[in-house]
């Protein structure tokens, strides 16, 4: 007998027998949505309270790194390290690591935070920024050929004014003078930026060559 032909009490009879045998399945179901929508709504709080822990964080790094308080600096960076892996907070703690082991005669100890950044970033221009530095840290401990090889391996982009300056510093280095000042020449041409501009004219007449004209830019942040 199909439906449209049962009476009210029939129907309604029917609809008890299947609620019956099916209120496990209906009643899963209702958890499971309300489970997903609690799990949702606390993950996002999760997440929002973690972001605003790890930024606190950072300020305070930030603050000791500019107060010259290198202890501070590091207790903060190592712990914005073990806390939030894998987060632009821990990167910028192993940037702030390696400039610590910089100011302290100690580059050698620098190149593996920088390495980690450069190679396990999320953020491309921080992935640059540790380039770039770990090659003028190479440099400075005379090694420009792995400075020239490691600015080889990566598509420059916004930063070929500075790519170009510090593969300029690396030739210097090696006292190739001619090839350094196509890098200078080159960085200004990309747009060496604010006070890069003046220093790469200061480079570039320190090699005996007449200034030239530099292409105004933006500065890129941090690329120092």
């Amino acid at each position: 007998m199909t439906e449209e032909y049962l009476t009210d009490d029939e129907q309604l009879e029917r609809l008890k027998r299947i609620v019956a045998e099916n209120w496990l399945w209906v009643a899963a179901g209702i958890v499971l949505g309300a489970g997903l929508i609690f799990g949702y709504r606390y993950y996002v709080s999760y997440q929002d309270d973690r972001g605003l822990r790890a930024a606190m964080r950072f300020d305070d790094m930030s603050a000791a790194l500019e107060a010259n308080d290198p202890a501070k600096t590091a207790r903060v960076a190592d712990g914005l390290i073990a806390d939030f892996p894998g987060s632009p907070y821990a990167d910028q703690a192993l940037l702030a690591l390696a400039k610590l082991k910089v100011d302290a005669g100690k580059s050698a100890d620098a190149e593996e935070p920088l390495r980690q950044v450069m190679e396990h970033s999320k953020d491309s221009e921080l992935r640059h920024i540790a380039r770039l530095r770990l090659a003028r840290v190479l440099i400075d401990e005379g090694k420009p050929d792995a400075a020239i090889g490691l600015l080889a391996g990566d598509t420059p982009g916004a930063f070929a004014g500075l790519y170009h300056a510090v593969r300029g510093d690396a030739l210097y280095a090696k006292k190739d003078s001619k090839d350094a000042l196509t890098e200078y020449r080159a960085a200004l041409d990309a747009g060496g930026g604010g006070a890069d501009a003046a220093l790469l004219q200061l480079k570039i007449a320190d090699l005996g060559a007449s200034p030239v004209p530099a292409s105004p830019t933006l500065m890129l942040p941090g690329a120092h």
